[in-house]
């Protein structure tokens, strides 16, 4: 048994499309849209197979930036090595999204840190 995707309600569905393009090399499906709902949607795979849905719908508004909320705390990402996460989190940061926890190695081990998205959502980028 294996999950097969991950879905993450979104506002800015391009936005969010591109940062995950961009900083995590994920695939976009093309786009899928039902006019009869209004839902846009794009599954991003990334090397692993893992696979993200990304979703829009008029009528999905409700978040918490950066902070805590009931259903998934956070996604994570491992990059392989704590160099390749030192690089990519001063990447992010530099191009303007906040840092939530600076690169370390937690007390269950892992060497992290982790960003917001732009959408606010928590990204653990990990060694």
């Amino acid at each position: 048994m294996k999950i097969e995707h991950i879905g993450l309600w979104t506002t800015n569905l391009e936005g969010m499309r591109a940062f995950y393009e961009k900083y995590f090399e994920a695939k976009p499906s093309a786009l899928y849209h039902n006019t009869t709902s209004g839902f846009h949607s794009y599954f991003l795979t990334f090397e692993s197979g893992a696979r993200l849905e990304i979703m829009q719908r008029a009528d999905v508004i409700h978040r918490v930036i950066g902070g805590e909320a009931l259903g998934f705390a956070h996604l994570a990402i491992t990059l392989g090595s704590k160099k390749k996460v030192d690089s990519l989190t001063k990447k992010i940061v530099a191009d303007g999204y906040q840092l939530l926890s600076p690169c370390r190695t937690t007390g269950d081990g892992y060497y992290e840190s982790v960003i917001a998205d732009p959408e606010g959502n928590r990204i653990e980028i990990t060694a």
